[in-house]
């Protein structure tokens, strides 16, 4: 049998514990979660605490191995059943919305990439780091937010690889203190992680123009993100958009400051979130291509992602709307 996730928030553990999580870490998302229905909100904040849990114990918040505590969930959701409340809310929203035990799988995966020393080497492993630990959360999300048409499935993977490029970019001296480097050695040569933290000023002309060539490819998977927003239920169109464009706003002040990554974390200011929060809201009400999906996806942004879950969904002329 199964259950609805609760509706007496208040009272859920599971559901405090991720929309603290949210609160205190998901800032674009938290801002957005506003626009989406009751039911809709509630399966994203579930959703949202299970990825940040995953993303705790590859940090180490464990009692075991980070491996190992990674290994224990992705053993819990293989089975169905798990004794951690969050998991467990997990497992239900998986068999509520009917979500691939291959997708949160290879989240958990792509997080446990990140174990050890990170080098990408160039943008094929890139785009599919981003797939594994963003590009899934997408497709997680079109389920939970009831999206039935298949077409949809390679757009919600794009707008979760555009989020995920964006991290990259505004995190570069973040990652590199924890001895990551996500930017791709075909564009910055064999830079160790620890020397993006400060980079010298002989390093910063060649960073800035990887931070640009990144955030260009971010804003292709932005696009076709907002393309596949047709296919959402009306009521999450809205909510959908203004988390994307909160985003992609990041990459947007990035490029007002010339790629200076390293001199402070860029955010976006409450203004900006409130101008962006009634254009996306404006662009919904009036814009047709937010109604009618208005082409096929693009192939070719996929050309990298071969045996991904979903990554290679063919568009269906009788799905198109």
């Amino acid at each position: 049998m199964i259950h609805s996730l609760p509706a007496n928030q208040a009272t859920d553990p599971a559901y405090a514990s991720a929309n603290a999580s949210l609160t205190r870490h998901g800032r674009s998302f938290y801002w957005a979660r506003r626009l989406l229905s009751e039911k809709h909100a509630e399966r994203a904040t579930i959703l949202y605490g299970f990825c940040r849990l995953i993303d705790d114990l590859a940090d180490g918040d464990t009692t075991t191995t980070p491996r190992e505590a990674l290994a224990d969930v992705a053993a819990a959701l293989t089975r169905g059943q798990s004794n951690d409340p969050l998991t467990a809310s997990m497992i239900r929203l998986m068999r509520e919305c009917k979500i691939d035990p291959a997708i949160p799988l290879q989240l958990i995966r792509g997080v446990e990439s990140d174990l050890g020393l990170v080098q990408i080497q160039d943008e094929a492993e890139l785009l599919r780091y981003c797939y594994s630990v963003a590009g899934t959360v997408g497709l997680m999300m079109s389920a939970a937010l009831d999206t039935s048409n298949p077409n949809a499935l390679p757009h919600a993977i794009d707008l979760g690889v555009a989020m995920q490029l964006t991290n990259i970019c505004r995190d570069v001296s973040a990652d590199g203190l924890v001895g990551r480097r996500y930017l791709p050695a075909s564009l910055v040569g064999p830079l160790a992680p620890r020397s993006l933290v400060i980079p010298g000023r002989a390093q910063q002309p060649m960073l800035r123009s990887a931070i640009t060539s990144l955030l260009d490819m971010a804003d292709r998977y932005y696009r076709s993100g907002e393309a596949g927003l047709a296919y959402l239920p009306s009521r999450s169109r809205s909510g959908i958009l203004v988390a994307a464009r909160t985003y992609r706003e990041i990459g947007t002040e990035l490029r007002r400051r010339e790629c200076d990554f390293w001199s402070e974390r860029v955010r976006v200011t409450l203004t900006r979130k409130v101008a962006i929060t009634l254009g996306a809201v404006a662009n919904v009400s009036l814009l047709p291509r937010f109604h009618q999906p208005l082409r096929p996806h693009d192939a070719a942004l996929h050309g990298l992602l071969q045996n991904l879950p979903h990554a290679h969904v063919k568009f269906n002329q009788r799905h198109a709307c």
